[in-house]
């Protein structure tokens, strides 16, 4: 690739958006690299890798392509390329290896949050919600509207099922959580979630129903390449 980029902006650039950076910071946490890692993958300048994650305006395409494959991903996904479609669309892995996942990795993998869903049966038939979530002690945490179709589901049994599709790599992995959806009524515990692990929902509005699911039997699986 020739000597370090980053100080030259190249004779195509790529104009990003502010959403770059979130982007490939968020790739780079995912494989677990720290910034002096990717740069030194991408031979890039490690202050110019702390320019495009914290406030990229124009980036050269030859300097984006080098984080791309240093992050194992493409310029697409990074620019933001098929956010609105479904995941799951690119080709398949290389020989192509499906594992069980242990309990210890399906609660590793718990730990992290994020956004999951709840499956519950209603009156119309079953259904699947989508919530943030945060792992506490041995529950998933939530919260949800009172009234809501959600909040119908506390105090009967529920699936909660989180995934995580890697598609520049073709592999992914799933866990399913079952469990009895219970309300944390407990004044002093809402408040300590609050403070300390209370997930912020992305729906915004008033979502004051707290919801625990202890961790009952868990399953886990994971599709990688094997090549």
């Amino acid at each position: 690739m020739g000597t370090e980029r980053g100080d030259e902006a190249g004779s195509r650039q790529a104009h990003p958006g502010s959403d770059l950076g979130r982007r490939v910071a968020r790739r780079r946490e995912e494989l677990g690299l720290t910034r002096e890692d990717v740069a030194t993958r991408a031979r890039l300048n490690s202050g110019y890798l702390e320019y495009v994650e914290s406030r990229a305006g124009v980036v050269s395409m030859e300097a984006l392509t080098a984080v791309a494959d240093a992050l194992e991903t493409t310029v697409s996904a990074l620019l933001g390329a098929g956010t609105e479609q479904p995941q799951g669309k690119g080709p398949l892995a290389r020989s192509p290896v499906l594992e069980e996942l242990p309990p210890p990795e399906c609660r590793e993998k718990l730990s992290s949050g994020g956004i999951g869903r709840v499956v519950f049966s209603t009156s119309e038939g079953p259904e699947a919600v989508p919530v943030n979530f945060c792992l506490v002690g041995d529950a998933i945490v939530f919260r949800t509207a009172a009234g809501g179709v959600l909040a119908g589901a506390v105090g009967s049994d529920v699936a909660f099922e989180v995934d995580r599709v890697d598609e520049a790599r073709s592999e992914g992995w799933s866990v399913l959580v079952r469990g009895v959806a219970e309300p944390v009524t407990e004044p002093e515990e809402q408040q300590r979630l609050r403070e300390t692990a209370g997930p912020l929902a992305w729906a915004g509005g008033e979502r004051d129903t707290w919801v625990r699911v202890p961790i009952g039997r868990t399953t886990g699986r994971r599709i990688r390449s094997g090549l």
